[in-house]
């Protein structure tokens, strides 16, 4: 599993790289997940739309005492509004740099992100939740996934989620 660095701007500080001497730099550990489902209509991905209106999976800090796969499975339950999800498959780690819109305004993020494959029952549904700064859920056809996602950073985890997903068939 390799580090990916973040490419884009998530807001209007200072793009990718190191940051100035006088900036103060919170170090952040987080983790997120991508989920499936099968249907008779196909494998289906659920995405999001991020605080920055970016198509993209969920994610979030981890909690003090809490392993990064419960993480990453809280905050994806938390964000998708899913009841019930399964983990399979870790799928990588990458690092971003953002300024921070909400809670440390202006302050320079650097975030390693640990991703994971989820799964969840045919009859899941997405609930849309804005108070975890998601503007809309949806479930994503697996062959539009990787267009629809924004972060071109997430390419690798979302290949090795098709991947997986494609070499188990008959997981559900």
């Amino acid at each position: 599993m390799g580090t990916q660095r973040h490419r884009e701007k998530r807001s209007s500080g200072r793009p990718t790289g190191s940051p100035r001497k006088d900036t103060t730099v919170v170090h952040e550990i987080s983790a997120g997940g991508l989920v499936f489902k099968r249907t008779p209509r196909g494998v289906y991905f659920a995405m999001m739309k991020d605080s920055y209106g970016k198509w993209t999976f969920p994610k979030g800090r981890r909690e003090a005492g809490e392993e990064v796969e419960e993480a990453g499975a809280r905050e994806t339950m938390e964000e998708l509004g899913l009841e019930q999800i399964r983990l399979l498959e870790p799928l990588g780690q990458i690092t971003i740099w953002f300024r921070d819109r909400f809670e440390r305004k202006g302050s320079l993020v650097h975030k390693d992100i640990s991703y994971f494959l989820f799964v969840t029952p045919t009859e899941s549904i997405l609930s849309l939740q804005p108070d975890e700064h998601v503007q809309e859920v949806e479930w994503v056809p697996a062959k539009d996934v990787l267009s629809r996602s924004f972060y071109p950073d997430l390419i690798p985890v979302i290949q090795r989620a098709l991947g997986y997903v494609r070499n188990h068939p008959k997981i559900v």
